[in-house]
């Protein structure tokens, strides 16, 4: 059985709000997060402070999420939000 999508109602308003050339952007970026080949990745370095990767780590853990998969979210996530 597939799993069921529940919407705040704070969201449905935001929904009725945009227009249709905000509609086709939210589709077109979505369309392109689940693409059926999914994107190359590339290996970066980065300098994460200890103390802060390791409570990154810890809750990521509690919720089930390997850490640099919720990394890769929170990128989404927020690159989606800044359109």
């Amino acid at each position: 059985m597939r799993p069921v999508q529940h919407f705040t109602d704070e969201y449905l308003g935001r929904c009725r709000g945009m227009t249709a050339d905000q509609v086709i952007r939210f589709l077109e970026d979505f369309r392109k997060l689940n693409a059926q080949r999914p994107a190359r990745s590339k290996l970066i370095s980065l300098k994460v402070p200890e103390d802060l990767l390791e409570a990154f780590r810890r809750r990521a853990e509690l919720a089930g999420m390997p850490y640099q998969s919720q990394i890769k979210q929170l990128m989404r996530e927020w690159v989606l939000a800044g359109r």
